[in-house]
Formats: structure tokens, sequence, C-alpha cells
């Protein structure tokens, strides 16, 4: 049985990269009828920010990852929030203290950088706290019985840290990389419980995986330093016969594809990282996210799966249920995937032209309504057919068609250098006359009108009868828009156009 977790830290918003490390956890549990579960990694209390949690959780539910076990849904595992679970921990790290797999270290801060210090005078590249520093540290090793129990009962500066031992080659298996091979020598002896009575990430990490009967860990390559920690956590707790099989997933890199995309990359280029708005209380810093930004949901799915992840095919539109039935590990990169946001907004554009008209002028009315424009359905309707096949957020059909309300008062300079002048001003004034009093007037009929004043050369005065009426050079079909429009408005239009225009030339 599949069973797979994403298991968020909320020290901060969701990172884009962290959706697609649920995304994927989510396809790969679904793709084989298994079970996502959702777990919060809280246990570095002192970097929790408030409302984090929530924000995780409203991200998840806006880009339809269901979660099937966990926090906000509940469990036979529960509870699913690692702070609710430091009685559990301390078993498993007694357990690891009673069979010489841990022990219990005093240094403070300052003798451990008298260590690092040295080895760094020494000429050594590594300045680990491990089986060749142990020994002139303060630790269970060092102190004798009756100081040791002196230490334990005043609790100072005291963690208990897994004894590695050395000269050991692991070979470790990873869905994604293939064999992974490190010699414990190089690792250190990594703190289990802080001084706090907090488990670190790493024994709460194997403790919960393991109880929670996890399959798969899929997660990101920076975790891959930790995954030999790991592997000796589950051997020294007995569990290497349950360990589950591991998939590290590669980078989300900046666009220019040189370094790890950063929140700062967000800034500096204005684009959005996270899913939705990101409010920090504390330091009042606002980000905006994909979801106010105007993209879909169903889009921003559609491009994360492939920022790493590959079909196979040609293909690139695939809805949950498509990447579901397609999804696999084995089609996963091992390389960085580069952050386009011009694709992510193709994505979008696609998503855009296959939404359902009704859900879209659901969407416009909303947002006429936000900017105080009255609007009849009808009139709406008629709007998004015309703008539809060029926007590529909901929220263009008001900034790119704000002229269907508001006449406009600056006018294409480029097409007035080019193209105004006596000729097209008596096209324009013959046009007016006729259909000042045609309401309603259909495409149609515009334009049989206005072929009959060019005497079919229609061609050479359109682009000046729209920049008239919309401000603009180009946009929709123009007759479409006289339609909507309506005779009236469309030659009062025309009149100050001609008015205007005139001064200022």
């Amino acid at each position: 049985m599949v069973r797979v977790r994403f298991a968020p830290s909320p020290t901060g918003a969701l990172h884009i990269g962290g959706l697609r490390t649920a995304l994927y956890n989510y396809l790969f549990a679904k793709h084989f009828s298994g079970t996502m579960i959702l777990r919060i990694e809280d246990t570095d209390q002192a970097r929790l920010v408030a409302g984090a949690e929530d924000y995780i959780l409203e991200s998840l539910d806006w880009v339809g990852i269901k979660i099937d076990e966990g926090v906000g849904v509940g469990g036979v595992h529960s509870p699913y929030r690692q702070s609710e679970r430091k009685h559990i921990y301390q078993t498993y790290v007694n357990q690891l203290i009673d069979s010489g797999h841990a022990y219990y270290a005093f240094d403070t801060a300052q003798e451990l950088e008298d260590m690092r210090q040295r080895r760094k005078n020494d000429g050594h590249t590594q300045q680990h706290y491990n089986s060749a520093t142990r020994m002139e540290m303060v630790n269970s090793f060092t102190l004798t019985e009756e100081k040791l129990k002196k230490y334990i009962s005043e609790n100072s500066n005291m963690v208990v840290r897994l004894k590695v031992d050395p000269d050991e080659e692991l070979v470790i298996k990873d869905l994604i990389r293939g064999e992974i091979k490190v010699n414990t020598s190089d690792l250190d002896d990594k703190v289990l419980m802080k001084s706090d009575g907090m488990p670190t990430y790493h024994l709460a990490n194997v403790v919960d995986d393991s109880l929670m009967q996890i399959s798969h860990v899929i997660r990101g390559e920076e975790w891959i330093p930790s995954l030999p920690h790991h592997v000796l956590l589950y051997r020294c707790l007995g569990w290497e016969s349950i360990m589950p099989q591991f998939a590290h997933l590669p980078l989300l890199l900046k666009p220019d594809g040189k370094g790890k995309l950063s929140k700062r990359d967000s800034e500096q280029f204005g684009f959005p990282i996270f899913p939705i708005n990101w409010i920090n209380e504390k330091s009042d810093e606002k980000i905006i996210g994909f979801r106010e930004a105007g993209y879909l949901p169903e889009a921003l799915i559609n491009f994360i799966a492939l920022l790493g992840w590959n079909p196979g095919t040609e293909q690139e539109i695939f809805s949950m249920q498509n990447l579901i039935k397609e999804f696999s590990l084995e089609r996963i990169g091992k390389a960085g995937a580069r952050f386009d946001i011009q694709k992510a907004q193709w994505f979008n554009q696609q998503y855009i032209q296959n939404i359902n008209d009704d859900e879209l002028e659901k969407e416009y009315l909303s947002i006429l309504e936000k900017e105080k424009i009255e609007c009849n359905p009808q009139k709406a309707k008629l709007i998004v057919e015309a703008m539809k096949s060029r926007i590529t957020f909901a929220f263009e059909l008001w900034t790119q068609g704000k002229f269907f309300f508001l006449p406009p008062r600056e006018f294409d300079n480029k097409v007035i250098e080019r193209k105004w002048n006596e000729g097209t001003i008596k096209v324009l004034k013959d046009f007016e006359a006729e259909i000042r009093n045609i309401n309603p007037i259909n495409a149609t009929e515009a334009k049989q009108i206005f072929e009959k004043i060019t005497q079919g050369k229609i061609k050479e005065f359109l682009q000046v009868l729209r920049t008239a009426i919309t401000g603009k050079g180009s946009g929709p079909d123009l007759m479409l828009i006289i339609e909507i429009l309506g005779g009236q408005e469309v030659a009062e239009r025309i009149m100050f156009a001609i008015n205007n225009i005139k001064r200022h030339t």
C-alpha cells in the first residue's frame, strides 16, 4: 500500500517548490490508489510564524490537492503536528541511548566553536562533531559516571547525539538518482534531541515516517545530505526492513537557470512564487500569490507538474486526472528545472481559452462590481466572447477592455501620425452619420455600412475607426465592439475623436 506524506514546516509561506513536492506526492499516491498524509513539522519552535499552518492548508485546498489523513483531517496516527508528539520521541531517544547508538552531550556554543577552529587550524577540511572529535568534547564518553549524572540532573546545554561509527561505506538507493554512496567518516554525530526537549527534524522525521507506515519519502534534493543519517537511524531503531523508499526531487532554478529560485527572484523580476497571497503580520510583509495574480489553479498545477517531470510525449496540457494517470517517479529528471514565468502565463492562457463561458462571465461580472461598473449579463456575455481569445488572465477582460464602458480620451499616436487625415476624417463622419440612429446594431450590419462607405476598401480605414472608438490600434473584432456599444455610443465617440484629435494635430 502506497502511503506518502507532505511534511512542511510552518515557518513562512509555502514556496512553489514546496507546492511541487506536495503535488508529486499526491500524484504518486493517487496513481497507486494510495494515501496522502499532511504532517506539520513544527519542532523548531523559535522559527514558527503565526498563520503559516492555515496558509499551507488553504494553498493545498485552492490547487486541489486533497489530504486523506493528517492535519485538518485527522486519522489513526494522530496527532499530526510534531510539537504534539513530544512524548513519543522521548521513548525512542531512550531506546537509542540504552542500545549505545546515541549519547548525551553538554558542550556550550563556545566549546563547539573552539573545536571547529582547532580543526580548521590543523588543516582539516571538515569540522564535524563525530568520531574524530567527540573524545575531546563534553559528553557521555568523556565524563565520569558521577559527572554525567550531575550534568543530566542539571540539564545544562544537554542534547542527545547520534553515535556514527566511522569507515563504513553506505550505499543508498534513490528512485530518481540511483545509488548514493557515503562514507560514515564524512558524517557528523547529528543532534537528535535539543536542549529544550524537542526532537530535531532527523529523529522526528524517521520516527513519524515509521509509525505512520510511510512507504515512499518524496522530498527536495536539499535533504540528500541528511539521508545517510536517516538510514542509520532506521538501522539503529531496528526498522531497516520497513524503511521507506526515497526519491529526492531536483531543484527549481532561477529564470536564467543559475541557482535556486528564491523569494528575492520574485521581488526582482516581479512574478509570484507563492500559491496565494502571503502576509506576515510581524513584519507587515505582503507578497502576491499566483491566485491573486490571476492564475487558475488548474493552470498552476499543470505548470509545476512539468517542472522536473517529463511525460515522455509532446503533450503539455494535463488535467489533474490526466496527471494522476500518467505520473511516475521514473520520469523525473535529476537536473534542476528552470522556472519560466512566460510558460506559466502560456498555461494560464490555454486554460482561459477552455474555461466555460458562463464561469468566465460570472468572474467578469464580479470584477466589474468591484470596479463599480454596472453591466447586464447579456453585455458581459458578448464582451467575454469578444475578448476571450486575447487574454491571459480573467482580470484582463477589464484592464484590456475598459473601452467597453469608458470612452477613450487618449488615442494611439502611431495610428494618428500615419493615418489621420482629411480622407479618413470624412470616412469617419460618413460612418457616424449612418449608424447614429441604428440601435441596436449588429456586427454584420455595421460591417456592411462601413464597406459601402469605404467602397470596399475597409482595411485601409479599419484601424483609424478602431482608434476613434477604443483609443487603441488593435483589439478584438471591431464590428462586434460596435454591436456591443450600439450605434449612438459609437457615433458620439467618433465625433469626440474628430473634434479632439483635430485640435492636437
